[in-house]
């Protein structure tokens, strides 16, 4: 298995192919993304957000969207938007794979902590995380505004 960049360090798509190809896996963690997929994701990464993917004989079996940003309770992060594995493959680790991808990439950049948030009904995906070493750190709320 590879991790394989689909994005460069400033959002600008590198494969646009394997980008098309993510989008099964990537709508397994995000079905209401809105079509166009390609469209919308270029939205996103206009934005500074990154994306690489776990590539295993020549398929798609893991989507990592991520960014790197500075804050006033941390200081410099690489946040994972979204973070999945394909539920059909049998390739294992690549969870872990695009984890160690991600700390990486967080070092090589200076970052001092990776984080990430996951919805209350991943109970396998929190017991991932826990075993990764991640710690619950905060609540996150939400009001929508429209």
């Amino acid at each position: 298995m590879e991790i394989v960049r689909i994005t460069d360090t400033q959002g600008h798509v590198q494969d646009a192919a394997l980008l098309a190809r993510a989008e099964t896996v990537h709508r397994q963690l995000r079905p209401q993304i809105p079509q166009p997929y390609d469209a919308r994701m270029r939205e996103i990464f206009a934005t500074g957000a990154e994306m690489a993917v776990a590539v295993e004989n020549g398929e798609v079996c893991g989507v990592a969207v991520f960014r790197v940003t500075t804050n006033t309770m941390v200081g410099k992060k690489i946040y994972s938007e979204d973070l999945v594995a394909d539920a059909n493959t049998t390739v294992k680790g690549v969870g872990r794979a695009l984890m160690d991808f991600l700390k990486e990439e967080g070092k090589a950049r200076g970052c001092v902590s990776l984080e990430l948030e996951s919805g209350t009904q991943r109970e396998g995906a929190h017991k991932f995380y826990f075993r990764e070493g991640f710690s619950i750190k905060a609540f996150g709320f939400k009001q929508p505004l429209a």
